[in-house]
């Protein structure tokens, strides 16, 4: 699913309702008889500038998305693509922002790594704690509306993440075009799990 600022058809959104893109996404999958459309992994994308959640600190425009979002509905349930243990979470409830979030930690022979997954339902972090382990293919949470995932449609935002820094339950999943090389580099393509 293409949401970049290329797509002419966007223009005539009004991106900041999230009803409204829900309609066009629900279009879209429609069209394609698609249960989930997915992409989005080095998107530049306007869909951003409703929220000053996505100004760093230099006043520089963060539009350039680095995970893949699977969007489909509220209330679908997120599958663990492979044993980890949770690392953190954490309700982002600002606007523009992923809501209630997950991040797991991962070890496959010496190397660590995460993964952060986004727009989730509040129920998703009701009952779990730091430590507690997935087993690959056990439900994670399920997805939440848009009253609790940052007021967006309904979708999961995944990211790996090699180096997660100092973040607890947070991770920057958008960056600007001056900070691409790093994030790039530290957020590889989803569709090495995904496929």
């Amino acid at each position: 699913m293409n949401l970049s600022v290329a797509n002419v058809n966007l223009e005539k959104i009004n991106l900041a309702d999230a009803t409204l893109l829900e309609a066009y996404i629900q279009r879209q999958r429609e069209l394609f008889d698609a249960k989930i459309g997915f992409g989005g992994y080095l998107e530049k994308r306007s869909l951003y500038q409703r929220s000053t959640h996505f100004t760093n600190e230099n006043s520089e425009e963060r539009d350039i998305h680095i995970g893949i979002d699977l969007w489909t509905q509220a209330g679908t349930v997120v599958i663990c693509p492979l044993d980890g243990w949770i690392h953190s979470f954490k309700n982002n409830n600002s606007v523009g922002n992923y809501g209630p979030t997950i991040i797991l930690k991962h070890q496959l022979e010496n190397e660590v790594f995460y993964t952060l997954y986004g727009h989730l339902s509040l129920e998703s972090i009701k009952n779990i704690e730091i430590g507690m382990d997935f087993k690959k293919g056990e439900q994670l949470g399920v997805l939440g509306n848009s009253s609790e995932n940052g007021d967006y449609a309904p979708h999961l935002h995944f990211q790996i993440i090699k180096n997660l820094e100092d973040y607890m339950g947070d991770y920057p999943g958008v960056c600007s075009a001056s900070d691409l090389d790093f994030y790039a580099k530290n957020c590889p393509n989803p569709n090495l799990l995904l496929k």
